[in-house]
């Protein structure tokens, strides 16, 4: 095989962007614990819904849209405050 000093540096550059970026996640979060908090809750109430049993007369079913929603705002928060 070929060493290609162009490639090499290409896969370089990527592999630096890619660990940035997942450093940037984490120091975001890490500054705001409780919207972090909040969406690890709301992902574990989603979670809680999906197992519970089906016949709840659709109460289940539209709860788990409010919770998906409110996911989403809170990731927005999140994004918004970055």
């Amino acid at each position: 095989m070929k060493f290609n000093l162009g490639h090499l540096l290409l896969a370089f550059t990527f592999g630096i962007l890619i660990s940035s970026g997942i450093v940037m996640n984490n120091a975001n979060a890490a500054n705001q614990p409780h919207m972090q908090n909040a969406l690890d809750d709301l992902r574990a109430a989603r979670h809680q819904l999906e197992i519970a049993m089906q016949d709840k007369g659709g109460h289940r079913a539209n709860a788990i849209g409010i919770v998906d929603n409110a996911i989403n705002e809170v990731k927005a928060g999140i994004a918004a405050g970055n």
